[in-house]
């Protein structure tokens, strides 16, 4: 996903950036410029980590593994764009930070799962339909997985003004990550992949971590 090319954040936004938490650089001091090479440099991080996946044994096309890589992939693909079209537009600092924190961190994601893909020597796309690894029966309703934002939402994300860019983020946010989860707990369940299983589980509790302060955010946003 290739961030918006943009200027610097003006002196105001730096000067009414989040206090830093964590060793993290407040989301005011990035540009958009900045935050376009974040993700490169995540994305490229993940495609490392991927790159030490064991090879001795290869999921198939139709594996749960292959499966969960690509959907995931598409899954996270839209929180990144969701996430920079809050960081560029969203009100509350707080708001913007965590829409860097979830940018970067999905990305690198995506990285390491296009990799697994790579070295398993399986298209990116693949020949089953999507969510057909699951063996819950979970379906694809109108061509989404469980949590993702219909096009509908994804305009009216992009045309929100102020205070409305971060309640209806935190809105399609929180149930984004939720349908993650569902599918990472999938998984969990079915996959034997060391690999797998440890990415998968680093996934579910950062996405549990992020759904307790995009929560706490929401209660700020009504106000």
């Amino acid at each position: 996903m290739t961030a918006p090319a943009a200027t610097t954040d003006s002196e105001h936004d730096e000067e009414t950036a989040a206090p830093d938490r964590g060793g993290r650089a407040p989301a005011g001091r990035y540009g958009l410029l900045a935050l376009a090479a974040m993700l490169v440099v995540g994305l490229l991080l993940g495609y490392a980590g991927g790159l030490l996946t064991p090879g001795l044994t290869r999921p198939g096309d139709d594996s749960v593994e292959a499966g969960f890589a690509r959907d995931m992939t598409t899954h996270h693909a839209q929180a990144v764009e969701m996430s920079l079209l809050a960081y560029r537009s969203a009100t509350l600092p707080e708001v913007r930070q965590i829409a860097v924190d979830i940018a970067t961190g999905q990305q690198g994601e995506i990285g390491a799962m296009q990799t697994w893909l790579r070295e398993w020597k399986l298209s990116p796309t693949g020949s089953t339909p999507p969510m057909s690894w699951m063996s819950d029966g979970a379906t694809v309703k109108d061509g989404l997985m469980p949590g993702m934002a219909t096009p509908q939402q994804m305009a009216a994300l992009r045309d929100a003004k102020g205070i409305e860019v971060d309640r209806q983020f935190l809105d399609l946010m929180i149930n984004h990550h939720l349908g993650g989860i569902h599918m990472i707990d999938a998984a969990l369940d079915e996959t034997d992949n060391a690999e797998v299983l440890r990415v998968a589980q680093t996934m579910k509790s950062t996405q549990q971590s992020e759904l307790n302060n995009l929560r706490q955010l929401q209660e700020q946003a009504k106000g």
